[in-house]
């Protein structure tokens, strides 16, 4: 399994660059994934969606769908794709240490 440096932690990625470890995530490290996909700041909006994630994501073993953030965090999918922008599901996942979504391209 390969491994990055992502804001001087070491973490196993997979060939997309995701994590692959959810435990080596923590919430130091999200602001360092996030410029790596172009976020500068990560706003109250966007924590709200990404302890969702991980919340979730404990609770149910998998990555949360779009469509799940949306009805289950009751944030309207428009603000994601403003919050994350082009490929929400991808970016939300990444800056959360999580894996894609199933199903996601």
């Amino acid at each position: 399994m390969a491994t990055e440096v992502i804001g001087g932690v070491e973490v196993h990625v997979d060939d997309e660059g995701f994590m692959t470890d959810p435990s080596e995530w923590t919430e130091e490290l999200a602001p360092a994934l996030a410029k790596e996909i172009g976020i500068d700041d990560l706003t109250d909006a966007h924590w709200k969606v990404i302890r969702f994630l991980r919340d979730d994501f404990a609770q149910e073993g998998q990555t949360a769908t779009l469509r799940r953030v949306s009805t289950m965090a009751n944030v309207p999918t428009k603000e994601l794709y403003q919050l994350f922008p082009k490929k929400p599901a991808k970016k939300m996942s990444y800056i959360s240490g999580l894996q894609k979504p199933v199903g996601c391209v």
